[in-house]
């Protein structure tokens, strides 16, 4: 068996030791999702500042919508899918909203709750961030075989979504 090996600047290197040398590829998996975190703000051509990143994971909420019928997009429900305090999620909002992407508005089921939606320029940062987000995948997956990188981004959606539906099943379940 080869060792497995990872890309870094000039050229290829083993993965000798560490969580990414494990004999089971499944074990590598979660170290392997920490690095990619990690390298989330990849330079392709026009660097992603730390803070349109931030402002990207509020902005893509608020155009998912609601998972469920009958919810609305608020702060609390921006909280509760980025796993954060409701203050911290606050300030995101708040940081979106001064920078024009995001406006607040009054709820239809309930007028003294306001909900949040995505400005012009919201969208249109939305779509320049998808650009960077494709051209950085295209970018690392250069040299991969046209049908691996579509096999890798269909197996990578169909992931996301069952971790989306994981998140919704009874627990035990």
């Amino acid at each position: 068996m080869e060792p497995s090996t990872t890309r870094r600047r000039g050229g290829q290197r083993p993965a000798a030791h560490g969580p990414l040398a494990a004999a089971d590829p499944l074990d590598a998996v979660g170290p392997a999702f920490s690095r990619l975190r990690r390298a989330a703000a990849l330079n392709v051509a026009k660097p992603v500042s730390r803070k349109d990143m931030s402002r990207t994971l509020v902005l893509n909420i608020v155009e998912e919508g609601p998972e469920q019928d009958g919810q609305e997009i608020t702060v609390g429900v921006v909280a509760e899918r980025l796993a954060v305090d409701p203050s911290v999620a606050s300030r995101m909002v708040t940081d979106c909203i001064s920078a024009g992407y995001l406006i607040r508005a009054a709820s239809q089921q309930d007028g003294r709750r306001t909900i949040l939606q995505l400005t012009g320029e919201g969208l249109q940062m939305l779509a320049a961030f998808r650009r960077h987000q494709r051209a950085a995948f295209e970018f690392i997956t250069r040299d991969w075989p046209k049908n691996e990188r579509l096999q890798f981004a269909r197996l990578l959606i169909k992931y996301v979504d069952s971790v989306a539906a994981a998140r919704d099943a009874p627990a035990g379940g």
